[in-house]
């Protein structure tokens, strides 16, 4: 299963628009051992970095075009743990305190003779690899102990803790840009996904009666982690990020820690893991079968609406509150789709203070994934699950969300952030069959005759066993597990083509299914962020 892991090298990329100045310097750093990548162009470099790893930096200030400080910017938000070393003609004061606060790694002032270059490539790089280094061998001691664990789970709790553990490591083994690491964590964590998605297949159906014992489930949270802190009369703000997986979470919750003490916790989406049955789910506080009998009005109405079938979530929450007791809470909510709308909220939002509770359903990582199967130039830079991780976190940073976020940590009230399930890469097409009336999903699928070896997935034929609604008296369902995505027969190579490698939810694995509930309380620092 181990992979030999590569030797550690140093590969240094400098860009310099003099770079045939610095002919002996570069000798130097090459006798030394370390490999160079040299560019007089910001842009090729920066065409270069998408394509190839690289452990340090050498970055000019002062260069025609485009400056070192916009160069460290993009670096820097691009690649976050990529060291930088600024080199610029320029001492005054200003120049190094805006390169510090872009996040240099060092500064150096020219002229500079080729041992200090050495120098402050060594002082960064060994400290990195003593850090990768510690970080491989605790990953590879604690490899059994955690494959033995992930073999051995009893029940949803310690799921949760171990689905935790694994986003802790990929991210830490993300940091580090080892290939052939990741290679080997993403085969335990397959193997985990496997085993998970066969203890889901197992106990889900007895989830359905209500029980003490039972795991927290999308119609649960409004109940669990709403309803207290109104019924003790404090504030709350809902988020319900569509399509949150938890490793996406504890990256962007990161930038958060400045203004808020998080709580972060565990609920499960229900199945199918789409935003139609999930999040309709949050906001009623009922599984999707209770839906269809308590409200078939509405539940007609919004099944029939081609744009949405997320229409009533205002109404559900404000019809579930009232089942809860409470007559008297001002509500407020509101859904943001596009950059607009968000910057639209920002200049409103004193008006949504005094709510109660200000509920906000945002689609953005959602988007984000069905953009990439749709557009070739997004696909082209969300190839893997560490890239769309990085451009969900990149968008998060620049947002009117975290604009939002940071000054709603003054307000007082709690912030409750949730999402209606994650999302998973598709790798591996199913053929199914079915007819034109058959749901168009593709990890799930709802309709007549459709059938699924348990090898490939979840096969209901009594949606009521599931709580999941029977539309004509014969309707069953099919959920995909570990990678696996229905295509059609008559269409498989279109459909290959065009879903392979895309994310999508719907099915069963940990990334779709645990999401994360987390509770916000403002720390109330001094303005000046």
């Amino acid at each position: 299963m181990f992979k030999e892991i590569e030797k550690y090298r140093a590969k240094i990329i400098w860009i310099d628009d003099e770079i045939d100045l610095l002919k002996s310097h570069i000798l130097f750093l090459e006798d030394k051992g370390y490999s160079l990548t040299t560019f007089n162009s910001p842009k090729d470099a920066l065409d270069e970095l998408e394509v190839k790893d690289f452990d340090i930096v050498l970055l000019d200030e002062n260069m025609q075009g485009m400056s070192g400080i916009d160069v460290l910017k993009i670096i820097k938000s691009n690649y976050k743990y990529l060291p930088v070393i600024m080199i610029t003609k320029n001492e005054e004061e200003w120049l190094m305190d805006e390169a510090i606060g872009y996040n240099a790694d060092n500064f150096l002032t020219k002229p500079v003779n080729p041992s200090q270059i050495l120098l402050a490539c060594k002082d960064i790089l060994d400290a990195s690899k003593i850090w990768n280094d510690k970080i491989t061998e605790k990953y590879l001691n604690d490899f059994q102990l955690l494959n033995n664990k992930i073999n051995n789970i009893n029940n949803i709790d310690e799921w949760f803790t171990i689905n935790n553990i694994l986003c802790d490591w990929i991210i830490n083994i993300e940091n580090m840009n080892d290939k052939n690491l990741i290679s080997i964590f993403n085969e335990q964590y397959a193997e985990a996904n496997k085993l998970f998605s066969n203890f889901i297949i197992k106990n889900y159906k007895n989830w359905m009666n209500i029980n003490s014992q039972n795991p927290k489930m999308s119609n649960n949270i409004v109940k669990d982690y709403i309803q207290p802190y109104l019924s003790n009369n404090e504030k709350v703000i809902f988020i319900v990020l569509d399509c949150l997986s938890f490793d996406i979470w504890k990256k962007i919750s990161e930038k958060l820690f400045k203004f808020y003490k998080i709580n972060t916790g565990n609920s499960l989406s229900i199945l199918p893991t789409t935003t139609a049955f999930a999040r309709n789910s949050i906001f009623s506080g009922l599984f999707p079968s209770e839906i269809y009998d308590k409200y078939p009005k509405e539940w007609e109405k919004m099944w029939n609406n081609e744009k949405s079938k997320n229409i009533y979530e205002e109404f559900f929450i404000k019809e579930l509150l009232k089942n809860l007791g409470m007559f008297d809470k001002k509500i407020n909510y509101e859904k943001i789709v596009t950059l607009d709308q968000g910057k639209e909220l920002i200049k409103r939002m004193n008006e949504y203070k005094g709510c109660d509770l200000f509920s906000v359903v945002i689609n953005f990582i959602d988007i984000l994934g069905h953009s990439r199967t749709e557009s070739s130039v997004i696909k082209e830079i969300i190839n893997d699950r560490i890239s769309y991780r990085s451009a969900v976190c990149n968008w998060f940073e620049n947002s009117w969300l975290f604009e939002f976020l940071k000054e709603a940590s003054y307000w007082n009230h709690k912030v409750v952030i949730t999402s209606d399930h994650g999302m998973l890469q598709v790798k591996k097409p199913v053929l199914v069959k079915g007819d034109k009336n058959t749901s168009t999903g593709v990890r799930s699928k709802y309709g007549r005759n459709l059938n699924l070896s348990n090898k490939k997935g979840l096969e209901i034929k009594q949606p009521s066993d599931y709580n999941l609604p029977n539309f004509d008296g014969l309707t069953n369902y099919i959920i995909a597990k570990d990678s696996n995505f229905f295509v059609y027969p008559n269409d498989s190579v279109s459909y290959v083509k065009n879903f392979k490698n895309s994310f999508q939810h719907g099915g069963i694995s940990l990334e779709e299914m645990i999401v994360p509930v987390a509770v916000l309380e403002g720390k109330k620092i001094e303005k000046g962020y």
